[in-house]
């Protein structure tokens, strides 16, 4: 229950969110693009394979990165009659797109490591080499702590993707050097596989981890981390006059929470008065959780067996008296059930 002005600024904000991530995912777009050519360079440089393989995994960072750019776009694009909750399910698709690709990489650097055991390659100017590929690391741990940290403010999934992605590149980089340094001092050549082989299984899980987070967005499994949150805040601001609340649900589109709740209130309140408690728990809410929550919030008039949990001593009509207040949980708010049915007999 939204007044226009409420809904106008709810999808202002949402456009604002939007193009923050828009922005952020172009700018690591272009990034991505550099730091390809810095990798290939060092593997023009040193014919190193967990070079080679680095720079192959940057092959995918850079199609996912304009997957998620195209992606944050749509995402980007107000709610129409086709689209009633907005273009965010897009983040979605991306995050599953790019997880797949990073495992898909995973697996291609299993097999150029197997190949080059059985036939090493010769290194040359791995000083060059190190020093060009050190220097991607730090670039991309840089550029994917700040997309996790604006993906998370913001509610955006592929965002988050796309920083974990950055990270697991620089952890890979990073194995790299170490193991590029060990061969120029020792020069123990095989050493070269071997680290790009076990990076290649993990690049493998967390592209398994990205797919997974994607495929349960899409089907809007409840983020009970969230809910606990919700719970945890709303016990301790809760009204007398909010009796019980059941029935919550949560779902992400994009960089928009929605949320659905039933609340029930003293029966003789009228409409307005209704309304005006609703307002009180949207505006907390909202207060704690971000403007760009939308949250639509139905009252049901409270029965004889709400008596037994109603924690308004100033009641006029008030036919049981009070036997415990129960503590909202993540359970019984999410339960399509009124509380205080289950004390009526006790």
């Amino acid at each position: 229950m939204y007044s226009f002005s409420q809904i106008f600024t709810i999808q202002v904000l949402e456009s604002s969110t939007a193009q923050i991530n828009y922005k952020l995912q172009r700018l690591v777009t272009i990034a991505a693009v550099l730091l390809f050519g810095i990798k290939m360079l060092a593997w023009w440089y040193t014919h190193s394979v967990s070079i080679l393989t680095d720079a192959l995994e940057s092959t995918v960072n850079v199609v996912a990165g304009f997957i998620s750019l195209y992606s944050l776009y749509i995402a980007s694009k107000p709610r129409d009659l086709d689209h009633p909750y907005g273009h965010g399910k897009a983040e979605f698709v991306s995050a599953a797109v790019e997880g797949s690709m990073i495992a898909i990489a995973g697996g291609v650097i299993i097999y150029q490591s197997i190949r080059n055991l059985m036939v090493p390659a010769t290194l040359e100017k791995l000083d060059n080499g190190i020093l060009l590929i050190s220097s991607t690391a730090v670039i991309n741990y840089i550029m994917g702590f700040i997309c996790i940290k604006t993906g998370k403010k913001n509610n955006s999934l592929a965002l988050i993707a796309s920083g974990k992605h950055l990270q697991t590149d620089t952890y890979s980089t990073v194995g790299i050097v170490i193991g590029l340094i060990i061969i120029y001092f020792t020069g123990w050549t095989k050493l070269d596989s071997i680290i790009a082989l076990g990076l290649a299984f993990f690049i493998i899980y967390t592209g398994y981890t990205i797919i997974r987070s994607s495929v349960e967005g899409i089907m809007d499994k409840a983020d009970m981390e969230l809910l606990q949150k919700l719970v945890v805040y709303l016990n301790r601001n809760r009204r007398k006059n909010w009796i019980d609340l059941h029935n919550v649900r949560i779902i992400k589109f994009g960089s928009v929470l929605h949320l659905d709740a039933h609340l029930t209130v003293p029966w003789y309140l009228n409409v307005h008065e209704a309304h005006m408690e609703v307002d009180e728990l949207s505006t907390l809410i909202r207060s704690e959780f971000g403007e760009s929550l939308e949250m639509f919030i139905h009252t049901d008039g409270c029965l004889d067996f709400s008596c037994h949990i109603c924690s308004k001593d100033d009641c006029a009509v008030r036919r049981h008296t009070r036997k415990e207040q129960v503590a909202w949980t993540v359970e019984n708010i999410i339960s399509n059930k009124k509380h205080g049915s289950q004390l009526e007999k006790v």
